[in-house]
């Protein structure tokens, strides 16, 4: 064989070799190899209190698959839905969630599982910004809510002794409010644009649907002076005498509406 020709060979023979061998120092190596599921655990759960829950969560995973069967892969499961809803992953922590429910539905920590899938429903933490356009829980889309609202029935229904119970129910009553404020959003945007059937229709909608809520005062506010407008004297009379027996101390009869409940871009 020339010599030009063996030079040729070696030098790909060791491209060759140099690329294979360079491909397998480059294999990522797994960290947690050796490691007990105790182990496992304790690091997973250092991550998540440091707030790395980008870096708990595959730790939490590797743990259910190597404990697989036992309460510690349970615990697992609840502590990665945690770690997403905190990554702002909600529909990743939901879905853990529900896999939790149907797997385990046995499971001791049901109860906290219900209550974590009402929280991560309810997340009415809408930052920097609510507090520039004052958007509350009724301004937005009411699925979740209702979501939420769900979740947290269950688990009062199920689990009344469970520690987390009270606060589930604290957040019911929160979510029945906002789920009435929004049809009065919409029945106030009906009313201020002079739409006073359509505005009627929506305020009607939350006084029948729920019961005992502070945002039923400014629904019957808006059938007053809706029905006054549309000059339909006796209905506005007799809408006028539910709102003074439910709510004596109102202030809509004779402040009209506040100055707070305008849009928020008319503050410039």
């Amino acid at each position: 064989m020339p010599v030009a020709k063996l030079s040729a060979v070696r030098v790909c023979w060791l491209v060759c070799s140099a690329v294979i061998l360079g491909a397998c120092s480059s294999t990522p190596t797994d960290p947690t190899t050796g490691w007990s599921p105790n182990k496992i655990y304790a690091e997973a759960k250092d991550e998540l209190s440091t707030g790395a829950y980008d870096k708990a969560v595959p730790l939490f995973e590797k743990l259910e698959g190597r404990a697989a069967g036992t309460p510690l892969a349970q615990q697992a499961q609840l502590d990665k839905a945690y770690a997403h809803f905190k990554n702002g992953e909600p529909a990743l922590a939901i879905a853990t969630l529900d896999r939790f429910l149907k797997l385990h539905p046995a499971s001791p920590a049901i109860d906290y599982a219900l209550y974590l899938k009402g929280i991560v429903n309810f997340n009415d933490d809408l930052g920097l910004f609510s507090s520039i356009t004052r958007q509350d829980l009724s301004e937005r889309d009411q699925k979740a809510a209702k979501d939420s609202f769900e979740s947290f029935k269950e688990l009062v229904t199920r689990f009344p002794d469970s520690k987390y119970a009270p606060d589930a129910t604290a957040r019911m009553g929160y979510i029945v409010n906002s789920l009435a404020q929004s049809e009065v959003h919409v029945a106030r945007y009906y009313y201020q644009r002079g739409a006073y059937l359509a505005a009627i229709n929506r305020a009607q909608s939350a006084v029948a649907d729920y019961q005992g809520v502070p945002a039923l005062e400014e629904a019957l506010y808006i059938m007053v002076e809706s029905y006054d407008a549309l000059g339909m004297a006796q209905l506005r009379d007799d809408t006028r005498r539910v709102l003074e027996k439910n709510f004596p101390q109102t202030p809509y009869l004779t402040q009209g509406y506040k100055s707070d409940t305008q849009p928020w871009w008319k503050l410039w």
